[in-house]
């Protein structure tokens, strides 16, 4: 296989690419949330951020991914091994599990010990259980009998067929095709491969014999259906990807048929080959193989590629001296892979696989929307030209061309409707201030053109573009204008924010924290260092939207001074008084123990804001820990304080339009904590803060504590309610032990 030549790398690059990384969980007994037997298998979750993982010894942990948070673990007794990856029926969204081969278990989130929940003994034993999102769960046994779940358990002991004779299943999968499931799976015999293609609701079995090559053997199959295709893949021993086609439109009394392969891919590349050991399907043009690269002379090192099979080139690569078990996993544009002590969870991208992909020249209306990978501020004035002409469909007349080539500085005059978004934005460069603006606000004007919402974004890089060549320009009315009524993302303008950081627009950093999805944690750190730096006295001037904060925050404008209304629900250490009295005696904006709102309703706006936002803990974590001493200390005071307001109302829900919910206010406490506890506990004027959390926190869990007590009481009184229907009046007494 050739390697792509430096020219031809740079086009390709953005076809394929690995992006950040995280650590799910760890493995072994220094954390291993009972994964310390190592990695079994990783299935689909009850939901698409959800995965569940099994272990190689007794135990099964659901995972949410974007939290690296177990939600639940579940272990069978000791004695009991756990033989095949467990899995979720997507339809009832309950857990399945096979121990000792042949005993099956079945529980839901709720259920606690495996030991009581539902129990079947088969008579055969299960090589793999797989579960498909519409056509429920298919149990396929070591003999090669195949059984639908709900078939199997209206008799558990039924006699189970043997398919195969001496043959040993290496590798199976299920799909769903015209709405049947359809089984495949691989077995080997004396060196030779054989596959297996079931369709379970119309009793068809075909067997299949692949062609062999000489001194290799397979190491990993994958495959995918398509067409009545089943395109079966092959990684072999020597190097080497193949690829096998299967009719699913197949004579049954045909003999056993030999299936002929073709070449996919060869894993070299300039005299280093990659031993694969296991590789997924990424789609139609690209694989993820995971191996060890080796050059002669040199030490092999581990590593995770992206291959281009329809280039035949080296995408890209990931290096992982830690080492792994051999083993990958893709769910949900995400690589799930062991790396040293930890599993590991890498994200990808893949694009379109065609050279006019890379350079944005994409006609086919067809195909996926490019502009989100092309990075505006990186393209020369001539390829921004190309590449908005391969995303609007109004063309540039020819006699406009002309026009433009010798009338340059005529822009005002040029009707924006015979020109490209990209030829306009390049002949607008150097117009005035007023013609740049109204030629602007003309072409968003046209809401029904094609790709209307990277037109937008580009109009913004172009206002962002003038405002960094001139420091004295910045249209502070028209971007807030269009942030507001556009649906925008921080990847389609990503310098307005860092503008507006330099230019201490707040009202347009409050507006980007609310309406954008995707803005990086190092623009969140530095929104909220900005907000916690500024003066409460500055922000007064400042027009703000503070419908988060109104309803809690009772603003007088004439003193500035902020009143709440209080409600006690049993947290108060004060639970004797009269609760009329309270609400009289408490002011000034303080809370049921006292504590008075440390920012005014300005700053507080801001800093809700920066609580609603998006943010994955891993990375905004380490930007945490930089915010300054005092600045977190006043952080903590606000989100201490929101803490106490939620804890008021019974429902834990604070009034307004959007305020931070309790689970927010939580994780930013945990996370403030996590990053700044070793300064918290040095500095003096947080030590009667950290007591007070505690405190509270402490009589919450008291309170709790109380109700849980009393929660089987209530129940039961429930109970005798519904069971007794007088149809008079009466007193009855209940007596509660």
């Amino acid at each position: 296989m050739r390697h792509a030549t430096s020219r031809e790398r740079g086009r390709l690059a953005n076809m394929a690419a690995l992006c950040e990384s995280f650590t799910l969980c760890g493995l072994g007994p220094s954390g291993g949330v009972g994964l310390d037997g190592g990695l079994l298998a990783l299935e689909p979750g009850p939901d698409r951020d959800h995965v569940l993982l099994t272990d190689r010894g007794r135990t099964a942990t659901l995972f949410k991914v974007s939290d690296q948070k177990p939600l639940g673990c579940w272990s069978a007794k000791h004695g009991q091994i756990i033989t095949c990856p467990v899995v979720c029926n997507f339809e009832t969204r309950e857990y399945i599990a096979v121990h000792d081969d042949k005993v099956l278990r079945i529980w839901k989130n709720t259920d606690v010990n495996l030991d009581k929940v539902f129990k079947a003994t088969l008579s055969a034993d299960v090589y793999r259980i797989h579960s498909l999102p519409k056509g429920g769960p298919v149990v396929l046994f070591k003999g090669g009998g195949v059984r639908t779940l709900d078939v199997l358990l209206e008799a558990p002991q039924q006699e189970i067929e043997n398919i195969i004779s001496d043959e040993v299943i290496k590798w199976s999968e299920a799909f769903m095709e015209h709405q049947q499931p359809v089984l495949i799976f691989a077995t080997e015999k004396n060196g030779d491969s054989f596959v297996y293609v079931q369709k379970l609701k119309m009793n068809y079995l075909h067997k299949y014999k692949l062609e062999r090559q000489e001194l290799s053997k397979a190491l990993s199959f994958t495959a995918y259906i398509k067409n009545q295709i089943i395109t079966l893949l092959c990684l072999s021993s020597n190097d080497s990807v193949y690829k096998f086609l299967i009719p699913l439109q197949q004579n049954t009394e045909e003999e056993e048929q030999i299936l002929p392969r073709s070449l996919l891919l060869n894993l070299s590349v300039s005299g280093s080959v990659l031993k694969g050991t296991s590789f997924v399907v990424l789609d139609k043009d690209h694989i993820a193989v995971l191996g060890s690269l080796a050059t002669a002379g040199e030490e092999s090192k581990e590593c995770l590629t992206i291959w281009n099979t329809k280039f035949q080139t080296l995408q890209t690569s990931k290096e992982l001296p830690l080492g792994t078990s051999g083993q990958i996993w893709c769910y949900e544009k995400k690589f799930f892979f062991t790396h040293g002590k930890v599993l590991t969870v890498v994200m990808y991208k893949c694009e379109t696989s065609s050279l006019a992909a890379a350079v944005g020249k994409l006609k086919d209306s067809q195909a996926p929307d490019v502009s989100s990978f092309v990075d505006w501020n990186t393209l020369g004035d001539e390829e921004l030209v190309i590449s908005f002409q391969s995303q609007q469909s109004v063309a540039l007349k020819p006699e406009s061309r002309m026009t433009l080539r010798s009338k340059k500085n005529t822009v005002a005059k040029v009707q924006p409707d015979t020109l490209s978004v990209g030829q306009l934005l390049l002949n607008l460069k150097d117009a005035s201030t007023t013609v740049f603006e109204n030629e602007l606000r003309q072409v968003m004007s046209k809401g029904q053109m094609p790709d209307f919402q990277a037109t937008i974004g580009c109009v913004v890089t172009a206002l962002i573009n003038r405002c960094k060549a001139n420091p004295k320009y910045y249209p502070r009315n028209f971007l807030l204008q269009i942030v507001q009524n556009q649906d925008l993302s921080y990847s389609l303008c990503p310098d307005l924010m860092v503008v507006a950081l330099e230019k201490k627009d707040l009202h347009l950093l409050q507006i980007c924290l609310q309406r954008f999805p995707d803005i990086p944690e190092e623009i969140t750190y530095a929104c909220l260092k900005a907000f916690l730096s500024i003066s409460d006295a500055y922000l007064q001037r400042i027009d703000l939207n503070l419908e988060s904060v109104i309803c809690y925050l009772d603003i007088e404008f004439n003193d500035k001074e902020v009143k709440t209304e209080i409600v006690e629900n049993g947290f108060s250490t004060e639970l004797e008084q009269d609760i009329w009295e309270t609400k009289i005696t408490k002011k000034l904006h303080g809370t049921s123990d006292g504590e008075s709102c440390p920012v005014g309703p300005q700053k507080a706006a801001l800093l809700n804001a920066v609580l609603r936002s998006a943010y994955s803990e891993t990375f905004l974590l380490p930007h945490l820990k930089n915010l300054p001493a005092q600045q977190a200390v006043l952080f903590l005071r606000y989100l201490y304080y929101l803490y106490v307001k939620c804890s008021e109302k019974i429902n834990t829900t604070l009034p307004g339009t959007c305020p931070p919910t309790v689970n927010q206010i939580m994780d930013w406490l945990c996370l403030l904590l996590d990053a700044q506890f070793s300064v918290m506990v040095m500095l003096p004027e947080a030590k009667e803060l950290l007591s007070k959390l505690h405190k509270f926190v402490r009589a919450q869990v008291r309170f709790y504590s109380e109700l849980n007590k009393i929660e089987g009481s209530l129940q039961e009184l429930q109970r005798l309610n519904h069971q007794k229907d007088p149809h008079t009046y009466s007193v009855e007494v209940l007596e509660l032990i």
